[in-house]
């Protein structure tokens, strides 16, 4: 989550008269010229309550100021839920997910949503497959790259930490939780970096990256860059041969943030799951194309060998034992409902008319940004439903930052960003095609598109040439 001050500079004024919210008279619920009286401040809190509706209105006048979530391109979270998903969510907001004694029926909807996913996932035997809930796929990942560090460390338990420091492999693509990762736990962090048009992990490169203090590897099933798959099967067969010449057993984690909830529905034959015996771990995001409203995430070991046990925490003071593996304890359970929820609701053939409906939409979109003639497609949104873009290189009067900006004056959220080592040359366009982006928005986009074109092809130069900071996108 992003890390807040106290108080933006300006804002530091002792003279706090001037720093408090505005207070319409309308929404005084005694006296209105009272309540103008009394408006809240902004940061300390008021001496006194304020009627609820008061300061729901206050809030809620705020928030308008918010982007709409539904334009919003650069998302993969969820922004959309049928009406039913919200009651259940509000029936169950109050629910503590930790305290299983308690609430024993969203207990058995967590397992079974991980036994629904072993299956998915084609686990060797599903009854066996161990996994949990999470906040969301980054705390899947922290918890994946845990067991990974203890599985290595069991193995180096005579010359660990004095000796050697683990390291972990990864493409310079990878999301920021695993530098956060590799961070907190005095993990080396690996990095294959890009090279040329290869925007993900090279497998001869991962493999060249390891020796005998790789704890894994990464593989990633829907790079946040440009929306592409990374060869998992190519990667394990790598290692296979690693394995054969040097006695090398480094496992896989595969992170499906967002591809392992669209792979299974739409490219049933392609080898990337616990089909691939190097594969020991899987996370993903209920909340991305699981089509669950943050925060929710999951993540699975093929079997309980994978995970050590002694990571896995068993207390009793909130009645029965609970064994967990999380990095926090209390939680809400909406989240995990609505994932049972939808697990039910949709079924195996309706995630796949979802996915593919959203497939279908970011390749036509695809097709109609590259129709334009200016742009040069990365991507074709034919593997994650997101493609990434750029300027061909006869355009000199704008750049992506520039589409950026003036697409968001008519509301699209786009995201413009450089790409990392070693293409930081390449500045481009992404977009997120999620449930409820339709093909209608789809059309509107582009005539958005169209109508800006003739103003920034009249430009003399690119805008973000005179800004130091052309983006605050950041992965």
């Amino acid at each position: 989550m992003p890390l807040h001050r106290g108080a933006h500079p300006e804002q530091d004024e002792p003279s706090d008269e001037r720093r408090r919210l505005a207070l319409n008279p309308f929404y005084g619920e005694a006296d209105p010229t009272a309540a103008m009286h009394t408006a809240p401040p902004r940061h300390r809190l008021p001496d006194g309550p304020l009627p609820p509706l008061t300061a729901y209105r206050l809030v809620h006048d705020e928030l308008m100021l918010d982007g709409n979530s539904r334009l919003n391109l650069a998302t993969f979270v969820t922004t959309w839920m049928e009406p039913q998903a919200d009651v259940l969510m509000s029936e169950c907001r109050d629910k503590n997910m930790i305290d299983k004694d308690e609430y024993p029926r969203t207990a058995e909807l967590e397992r079974r949503c991980v036994a629904m996913l072993a299956d998915l996932w084609n686990a060797p035997d599903p009854q066996t497959a161990v996994g949990c809930s999470t906040t969301g796929s980054s705390e899947a990942c922290m918890l994946a790259g845990m067991a990974l560090k203890r599985r290595w460390t069991r193995r180096n338990a005579d010359r660990y930490p004095a000796k050697a420091k683990p390291n972990l492999v990864m493409g310079v693509n990878v999301q920021v939780c695993w530098e956060k990762f590799c961070d907190f736990w005095e993990v080396e962090a690996r990095q294959v970096p890009m090279e040329g048009d290869r925007f993900h992990l090279d497998p001869r490169a991962a493999v060249e990256l390891c020796d005998e203090n790789t704890i894994g590897v990464i593989g990633v099933l829907g790079s946040t860059f440009d929306g592409s798959y990374e060869p998992i099967a190519e990667l394990c067969a790598a290692l296979d041969d690693l394995q054969e010449r040097t006695g090398l057993d480094v496992p896989v984690h595969v992170d499906g943030a967002s591809g392992a909830m669209v792979a299974p529905f739409l490219d049933p034959d392609l080898e990337w799951d616990f089909r691939l015996p190097r594969v020991a771990s899987i996370n993903t995001s209920g909340h991305k194309y699981g089509l669950v409203y943050p925060g929710v995430g999951w993540v699975l070991w093929r079997a309980a060998a994978a995970l050590p046990e002694e990571l896995v925490f068993r207390v009793n003071y909130l009645g029965g034992e609970m064994p967990t593996f999380a990095l926090n304890f209390s939680r809400p359970g909406a989240q995990v409902v609505a994932q049972y929820y939808t697990f039910l609701r949709l079924g195996h053939e309706g995630y796949r008319a979802v996915q593919q409906a959203s497939r279908d939409v970011a390749c036509g979109l695809a097709r109609a940004v590259e129709g334009l003639g200016d742009f040069r497609l990365l991507t074709r949104g034919d593997q994650l439903p997101v493609f990434a873009f750029t300027t061909k290189d006869d355009v000199h009067a704008y750049d992506v930052f520039d589409v950026s900006r003036r697409l968001r004056e008519r509301g699209w959220l786009v995201p413009a960003y450089t790409f990392p080592a070693d293409r930081q040359d390449l500045s481009v366009l992404r977009v997120v095609c999620r449930n409820g982006f339709s093909s209608d928005l789809a059309e509107l986009l582009i005539e958005d598109l169209k109508l800006l074109l003739p103003e920034l092809r009249s430009q003399r130069h690119p805008l973000s040439q005179d800004r130091p900071v052309p983006t605050a996108f950041h992965h």
